[in-house]
Parts: structure tokens; C-alpha cells; sequence
């Protein structure tokens, strides 16, 4: 699939973040300006393929110009079992959108958007919604990716 339509290069991009899982897949949405990042949906996936149908729909609603995919890596930093299904979701995305995807490391995101969960609750007590966790995770993903990137002050201090 191409792109809905070409965008200018001189407006702030947006991007769409992505926590991979065998169940379910978070999105959350950035926009590069602000550094905004926000938690979007969570995609259950269909048989042992993701939903591309719905992620279809979110391309063409928020028409990113960059997706982000958590890659899961060992507490060492190594591939694990899930690493090799995400860069293939990465590879996926890629050839299905026609869009750059870029890879971010994500380790312990989703222990620590659980963790986020409960301290937002009332009581701090219960389980957290897997979903919500999905989708907070994405979302730390995509701030990782922007807390990454030099900001528009460090590019003009560049020689």
C-alpha cells in the first residue's frame, strides 16, 4: 500500500508507535514538534497475524511519517524469542506501508507501564488492564524513541 497522500517535508511529523505482542499490539501516536506522545489503541491480533486491516485505518487516519517498533531485548541487551517476530512486524510495516520504521529498544517498557497503571488508580491495588498496558507501553516507546533524538537547539549548536 502507498501513502495516502504526500505530505510537505517543512510541517512537524508524526509518528506512530508500536508495542508488538503474540496477543495484542499497542499504538501509541507523537507528533515531533512538541514531543508530544500519546496512548492511542490496542489491536487484538487476528489468528497469528497482526490486524492489518486496523492498522490500515490508523495509517490512513494519522498518515505517520515514521512508524516506531519496540524491539524486545534481554535485560543483557541480546535477541530473545520475541526480537526476530518483531523486526519482522518492523520489515512488515515497512513493505505493506511504504513507510521508514525505525527500531527502539523496549526493555521492561511493559513492567513499567503496568507500574504507571497502578499508580494512577485510585486505590493502587488490582490488576491493570492488559490493553491500557499496551498502549501505555507504546507510548513509552515512541517518548524513548523522541528522548533519543537530538532536539532542534542541539542541531543549531551543531558546527
Amino acid at each position: 500500500m502507498s501513502r495516502p497522500r504526500n505530505r510537505s517535508r517543512n510541517r512537524p511529523r508524526t509518528l506512530l508507535g508500536f508495542d508488538y505482542g503474540l496477543r495484542r499490539i499497542g499504538v501509541a501516536v507523537g507528533q515531533e514538534v512538541t514531543r508530544s506522545v500519546a496512548p492511542l489503541t490496542t489491536l487484538s491480533r487476528k489468528t497469528d497475524k497482526p490486524d492489518w486491516d486496523a492498522i490500515t485505518r490508523l495509517i490512513a487516519e494519522w498518515q505517520p511519517d515514521l512508524l516506531i517498533v519496540g524491539l524486545p531485548l534481554t535485560l543483557e541487551g541480546g535477541d530473545q524469542a520475541m526480537t526476530q517476530r518483531a523486526r519482522r512486524f518492523g520489515n512488515q510495516l515497512k513493505g505493506r506501508y511504504n513507510l521508514p520504521v525505525e527500531m527502539v529498544d523496549e526493555r521492561l517498557t511493559s513492567y513499567e507501564a503496568e507500574q504507571l497503571l497502578e499508580q494512577r488508580s485510585h486505590n493502587g491495588a488490582g490488576r491493570s488492564d492488559p490493553e491500557a498496558i499496551d498502549q501505555i507501553a507504546a507510548q513509552l516507546i515512541l517518548q524513548s524513541w523522541f528522548d533519543q533524538q537530538p532536539t532542534p537547539e542541539q542541531h543549531e549548536r551543531t558546527p
